[in-house]
């Protein structure tokens, strides 16, 4: 300890504002000791999902049973113990405590014994998933109403010779009192708060499923999250701010997959002009190119979304070409599509071929093709006005911001949904899009700047259209990082019945992605070195019915686009794949596509089918040798100097 050190003025006013919480010597050395311990604590685990699309229900059932990691814990305490009935029971009672409970009831399966024995194995669980942590985290989570039981239960042992009466006489009261589902409840709640300490989200929360809203209630909420936004979420951050081409999109998106709910119901958007634009502009149209992908049963309500999906898919078009018109650095001229319309409009010019197209009932193309009609102008306004005084959208997005990026490096892993885009030969390309040449990390980094002044910016509206241009950009303009192809076919897939004209080509990161030399170079460029490094990696499904392996580049790069989606599950042909780090390494989860809740908790169902190591540590992690590990040694670091501080009296201790 350096006691002849002395600090200058700056370094007196962070040390004072730092003795406001360790306010005298024995304060800071208590600190001092407890986070020196932590420090040889195993590393917390973290748990990697990617590409919810709206799908609250198979997203939560991997959170609740973090991709195998309660199994496994299960497994581990009571493989000897319980049959393999009970342990499934168990599984199912951590995941859906009040559901489960409700269930076990019906079927008349509960008495005293039975809680004795479930409160009993469920304070084993939460002691085991918890044993990673110290008594003062582990307190903290504790609800405030059953703080004193639960800490004389976990903390506490019936085999304790001077304490075991007084122990059971602990659950006997908690059963007598009626209080047996309150503690199973608190139980199975901590066990899962403690079984994952981080989650990371690598992108696609929103779009195709109907629970997006749910989705980012959970997230708000979960006690340590972040997001690495994905090209789905970075359209809905776009279009919360105020773009028109993104508000367009989403719509559309919406629309298509019969998923409007989640913009009227969830979000309070008012969606009334638009069906009242439809039904006026195609009252006589079976707008039969724009049936939802989902099956809706009452045709009369098809019939109307098929029409909203088309009137706003014109929408977005136009605006689409005003914003390419407007930025000549984005280089997508050759997107402007409805320029190129014959003027009978049955006839397009894309790239040199004329194709005919299936629908040619155009009735606003009147004056101009990319030009809006004063009602379209009234539509788009109205639909600006509520997406950006969207209350729970805005707190929503907000959040997504806040806790977002285009990317996060955590623990020797860089994370980020689309790719780093590249050149045919493998090389990091340069971009030019934002007017500068830009790439890599260098490029990533001043994105996520662009986005967040994008959403936050209130002043300066010039910038904060440009920004958001910007946003609509990383949608699918070509060296969009998240987007990772050369352009997006949205209108061909529509209009044109020759599928050559649908292809859509991936940027040449897809092609090197089992290249070690190559992942190897992007590891490098995001500065990380450790062998252990990984890249982290969501937005293309991995075809695992084809024998794709999600693990590529000698285990490099992984690929843990979740599959929650139903769409993609005809692709995968299984539920995707997650990721847990823990302090033995990485473990990749393969699922099963989700059924529904009520088969979870009734038949017991698992998603989770199997789980294998794509890492294993030579010894097990420790927290020092992680970010939070930095981070701590820097706080001792601090308190260090605050201790001398106060031994050589610069700052005065108070008692």
């Amino acid at each position: 300890m350096e006691k002849s050190k002395i600090f200058d003025g700056d370094q007196i006013k962070y040390l004072s504002l730092l003795a406001k919480s360790y306010p005298n010597i024995d304060s800071v050395s208590s600190k001092i000791i407890d986070l020196s311990a932590v420090l040889h604590m195993p590393k917390a685990t973290e748990h990697f999902v990617s590409d919810v699309h709206g799908e609250y229900d198979a997203f939560g059932h991997v959170i609740k049973n973090a991709s195998g990691v309660i199994k496994n814990y299960i497994e581990e305490l009571y493989s000897k113990v319980l049959t393999t009935d009970e342990k499934s029971q168990l599984a199912t009672l951590i995941y859906y405590p009040q559901e489960k409970l409700y269930h076990l009831k019906e079927l008349n399966l509960i008495d005293d014994d039975w809680y004795r024995k479930t409160i009993m194995n469920l304070i084993g669980m939460t002691r085991r998933v918890g044993s990673k942590y110290n008594r003062e985290k582990v307190k903290l989570a504790f609800p405030r109403d059953l703080y004193y039981v639960l800490e004389e239960l976990l903390f506490e042992s019936p085999s304790n010779r001077h304490k075991g009466t007084y122990y059971n006489t602990l659950i006997d009261q908690i059963i007598e009192l009626e209080m047996g589902d309150k503690y199973i409840i608190a139980l199975a709640t901590l066990t899962k708060r403690f079984a994952v300490e981080h989650l990371h989200v690598v992108g696609d929360i929103y779009d195709r499923g109907d629970k997006a809203c749910a989705v980012m209630d959970f997230l708000v909420n979960h006690h340590d999250a972040d997001i690495q936004w994905g090209n789905h979420d970075i359209a809905w951050i776009g279009a919360a701010s105020g773009n028109i081409a993104l508000i367009a999109n989403v719509v559309r998106i919406a629309a298509r997959y019969d998923n409007l709910s989640t913009l009227e119901d969830d979000y309070g958007i008012n969606l009334v002009p638009l069906i009242t634009l439809a039904m006026k502009l195609y009252k006589d149209d079976p707008c039969k190119d724009f049936i939802p992908k989902a099956e809706i049963k009452d045709q009369t309500e098809r019939e109307l979304v098929s029409k909203i999906h088309k009137a706003i898919s014109i929408i977005q078009f136009k605006a689409e070409a005003q914003l390419i018109l407007e930025h000549p650095e984005f280089k997508m001229d050759h997107r402007i599509l409805l320029n190129s319309l014959s003027s009978d409009h049955r006839y397009i010019e894309i790239k040199g071929t004329v194709y005919e197209l299936l629908d040619s009932n155009f009735p606003t193309f009147k004056e101009s093709p990319i030009v809006f009609t004063p009602d379209e102008e009234v539509v788009v306004e109205k639909l600006k006005y509520s997406f950006t005084n969207s209350t729970k959208l805005q707190e929503h997005i907000k959040f997504m911001v806040n806790k977002g990026s285009i990317y996060k490096i955590a623990n020797d892993n860089v994370l980020y949904h689309g790719c780093v885009p590249l050149n045919e030969d493998g090389s990091i390309k340069e971009t030019n899009f934002l007017g500068k040449p830009l790439k890599g990390k260098e490029l990533l980094d001043e994105l996520t700047k662009i986005v967040k002044a994008g959403f936050f910016e209130q002043d300066d509206l010039e910038i904060k259209d440009y920004n958001n241009d910007i946003m609509w950009y990383l949608w699918c303009g070509p060296d969009s990082p998240l987007f990772g192809k050369d352009e997006m076919t949205t209108f061909e897939r529509y209009f044109i019945d020759d599928k050559s004209t649908h292809k859509e080509r991936k940027n040449s990161y897809y092609k090197y992605r089992d290249n070690e030399k190559i992942v190897d170079s992007i590891l490098k460029e995001f500065n990380i070195i450790s062998p252990i490094g990984k890249l982290i990696n969501g937005h293309v499904p991995v075809k695992a019915s084809e024998g794709e392996n999600p693990v590529k580049a000698n285990g490099k790069l992984i690929v843990i686009d979740g599959g929650f989606s139903k769409p993609y599950q005809k692709v995968t042909g299984i539920g995707g794949f997650t990721l847990i780090s823990n302090s033995y390494g990485l473990l990749i989860a393969q699922h099963q596509p989700f059924v529904s809740k009520k088969e979870a908790v009734e038949s017991e169902a698992e998603m989770t089918t199997k789980t294998e190591f794509v890492l294993k540590y030579d010894e097990r992690r420790k927290v020092a040798s992680t970010d939070l590990g930095t981070n701590i040694m820097q706080r001792i670091s601090d308190l260090k100097d605050l201790l001398t501080a106060y031994k050589t009296g610069q700052i005065a201790e108070k008692q």
